[in-house]
């Protein structure tokens, strides 16, 4: 059962690199708001003793505790940051409705079509200024496994899908309302479906069953895939992606979020030449869509409703 706070809040502490915007378009809409706003690295214990909500997409590295702050209304699409470890059940924790699908599949296509047309070699190459032709293969035709069905996942299944190519999906359920799955399959089958896709795309939360989901033992069994991850970094073993590059169970990888971010300078990814890295950006925070979940949030509190719709399941993970 979720918190239902005894009042609306009106001191409202924010950390994120966009403060400033978000809270000019908060004061525009709810001008008795109390504000402070700084980055997510700048918030200090006094802010947050200080605060009744926090709006943020992780927790404040200087400060210790809550403080005074009863909710949080996360700004990114994961809420692993209030989860490991798990805040107070007391604190009310939200998190954005804002979609972000059509962003992750405008990542998701990028980097099918520069593996497709073997971009990172040409790009090599042309530094080298080495004249080298090269087979391209249309992507129409070829096989997706998108794990992951919900939100981001359908936005990709039907920019995928639009190229020609085959999506098949798998699923906590087994189902999905998405016209565009070819067809869609329970979590155990993963390891029998691995081995016939050509781009495998992660966009799960990270919840105690998606963990470590992609094992070196499912990394094994693919055949040759690109393995696209803009979902949580934890969800694959990290440590093997590089054997699973030289052995060829993967020929290629597309990573936007990692075990630790920001990704250490001592792995051995970053020098990996089938690996293209992206600082956890495919899918990215609007000032509106930080502010207007919290703003929907905060109506039904001054209503004396629960805003249920985008509390977070705590026992789901999202």
């Amino acid at each position: 059962m979720s918190p239902v706070l005894p009042f609306a809040p009106r001191r409202v502490a924010i950390g994120a690199n966009a403060h400033a915007e978000i809270t000019s378009w908060l004061r525009e809409r709810c001008p008795d708001l109390e504000i402070r706003g700084a980055r997510m690295v700048d918030v200090t214990q006094a802010d947050m003793d200080w605060a009744e909500v926090y709006i943020g997409f992780r927790r404040p590295p200087a400060a210790s505790t809550l403080g005074a702050v009863q909710w949080v209304h996360c700004t990114g699409a994961g809420v692993d940051s209030w989860l490991n470890p798990e805040i107070d059940r007391a604190v009310l924790l939200t998190r954005t409705p804002e979609s972000f699908g059509p962003a992750i599949a405008e990542w998701a296509v990028a980097r099918v079509l520069a593996f497709q047309q073997q971009l990172l070699e040409v790009s090599r190459a042309q530094a080298e200024r080495r004249w080298a032709s090269r087979d391209i293969q249309s992507v129409a035709g070829t096989r997706a496994l998108l794990v992951g069905t919900g939100d981001v996942g359908s936005a990709v299944a039907r920019q995928l899908a639009a190229l020609g190519i085959r999506v098949t999906g798998v699923s906590r359920t087994g189902r999905s309302d998405e016209a565009s799955f070819a067809a869609v399959y329970p979590v155990s089958a993963l390891p029998h479906l691995v081995g016939d896709a050509d781009w495998i795309v992660l966009t799960l939360p990270i919840t105690p069953n998606t963990r470590g989901l992609f094992s070196r033992d499912i990394l094994r069994r693919c055949k040759g895939a690109v393995l696209l991850n803009a979902g949580r970094g934890a969800v694959v073993e990290e440590a093997a992606l590089p054997d699973a590059l030289d052995a060829g169970w993967l020929r290629g990888a597309a990573l936007d979020v990692f075990e630790t971010e920001p990704l250490p300078e001592s792995s051995p990814l970053w020098g990996h030449p089938a690996v293209m890295i992206s600082p956890h950006i495919s899918g990215l925070t609007t000032v509106a869509g930080a502010g207007e979940g919290f703003l929907e949030c905060l109506a039904s509190l001054e209503g004396g409703q629960l805003p249920s719709r985008w509390v977070v399941d705590r026992d789901r993970g999202y």
